[in-house]
């Protein structure tokens, strides 16, 4: 989540995922009304060389589906190598390497939303299915 200026993140929660996309997307839809979020920015798992992974593809399909289903604008922002930064973040903060499991993808998270927050992300166009994958 951002502040209301959109000027910093902070981690809320860790949403575990369930084995139906849909209840996932449903808990997504739940919390976005309960935060009355104004968009949601959806990591972009690409290859270190920019081109689209399969995960990739796959959250594509997600992210259309969680527009589709909250209305809201969604924006993918580049992911490459944020759950590393997230670990190190963790470990220069004194984490056991144990620990940040329960924590990292918040971390993660948050440094991806930081970061579209700081390019200013949210003044550009909302994320669109692409024509072809």
């Amino acid at each position: 989540m951002s502040d209301e200026l959109g000027l910093t993140a902070q981690p809320v929660l860790t949403l575990l995922r369930r084995h139906n996309a849909r209840e996932d997307l449903r808990s997504l839809a739940r919390l976005a009304r309960r935060f009355a979020v104004a968009g949601i920015v959806v990591g972009n798992p690409l290859h270190l060389s920019g081109e689209v992974s399969p995960q990739a593809a796959k959250t594509y399909s997600f992210a259309t589906q969680l527009g589709q289903l909250t209305s809201l604008p969604i924006y993918l922002w580049d992911e490459r190598l944020t759950t590393r930064e997230a670990h190190q973040i963790l470990y220069e903060a004194g984490h056991a390497r144990q620990q940040h499991r329960r924590v990292v993808d918040q971390v993660a998270a948050s440094l991806i939303l930081q970061s579209f927050l700081d390019a200013k992300g949210w003044e550009t166009r909302p994320f669109t299915q692409p024509d072809a994958l």
